[in-house]
């Protein structure tokens, strides 16, 4: 497992163990509190617990190598499990706590819904805030070990590895919800009008909705079949134009297999002088000078040729 996987690992299996431990707290915390915002809080801890046996799951998955099935590996595993964590931020957190919120505004009246003792509450969100920071200061730490010198941006528009990103933007959200759900709780204590704790979900679900659409977008993108960054690019022809004997690059295509995983396929004009032998010569070391540069490139085909829309060369 390399340091990037490794890393990944670590942060996931932090979230996990915070995100379990603040779910259980929450679901006792809203039974003795009554609370719709607590419950909804507690829902969206569970699923974020969900989500890490996901992103898990899809961290082990594609560590297969090839076969018969799968000539290419199963690299793209954690793309795949990165979108059924986009769906469930989506539908289990999002949706439900809107869904749960509406109920609570539209019953408010009703006996049932009225607000217990919130101690529990404040307590269960502060002791909840404390631990999601530790699992926030873990993804933040990888993150920035990711991004380098490059900005916050620049860093998610180029990052192939989508597990560090989701734990990332779970971990804020959470604290985003935690906040609203202390407020709502509080207002809803403070004035007797339980709407504040029923708005206050469906506040915390619509930013889940915008965090969900945001990661299934990004692994959308991945699954598709993402190229290398510019910069990666930009060095591929640096490189390839830089051997004396290609007259030519036509063109050449990039698409990530897995985050660390990338296949190149070139089709370059090489100068007539060359014989076979000599050819197959220089093919492998063009090979070679890429995969020295960019480790990522571990597949890489040359098609020796020229632009079939010019004239043929003599």
């Amino acid at each position: 497992m390399s340091e990037s996987e490794h890393g990944s690992q670590r942060v996931i299996v932090i979230a996990l163990v915070v995100n379990l431990a603040i779910a259980i707290v929450k679901f006792i915390a809203a039974y003795l509190s009554r609370s719709s915002a607590m419950l909804a809080e507690a829902c969206h801890s569970l699923a974020d617990t969900t989500n890490q046996i996901f992103l898990l799951i899809g961290l082990r998955r594609s560590k297969r190598g090839e076969d018969d099935k799968h000539n290419f590996g199963y690299g793209s595993e954690s793309y795949f499990w990165s979108f059924m964590v986009a769906l469930s931020i989506f539908g289990v957190g999002g949706a439900f706590l809107m869904f749960e919120g509406i109920e609570k505004i539209k019953h408010a009246g009703e006996p049932e819904n009225a607000m217990r003792d919130p101690f529990w509450a404040y307590v269960v969100l502060g002791a909840s805030f404390a631990l999601e920071l530790i699992s926030l200061r873990a993804a933040w730490r990888e993150f920035k070990a990711m991004a380098g010198d490059k900005g916050i941006r620049k860093t998610i528009e180029e990052s192939r590895d989508p597990m560090v990103i989701t734990v990332l933007f779970e971990d804020l959200a959470a604290l985003f919800g935690l906040g609203v759900a202390l407020l709502g709780v509080w207002l809803a204590s403070y004035t007797g009008n339980v709407v504040y704790d029923g708005a206050a979900s469906i506040v915390v679900g619509m930013a889940l909705v915008g965090v969900s659409w945001l990661l299934a977008r990004q692994s959308r993108s991945l699954l598709l079949g993402r190229s290398v960054t510019q910069h990666e690019s930009d060095k591929i022809v640096e490189i390839v134009k830089g051997f004396p004997y290609v007259v030519h690059l036509v063109h050449y295509r990039t698409m990530h297999l897995g985050p660390g995983e990338a296949i190149l396929a070139l089709k370059i004009h090489f100068s007539n002088e060359l014989d076979v032998r000599t050819l197959e010569l220089k093919i492998n070391e063009i090979e070679a000078a890429l995969r020295h540069a960019l480790p990522v490139l571990r597949r890489i085909y040359v098609e020796p040729g020229f632009d079939e829309r010019q004239k043929v060369p003599a």
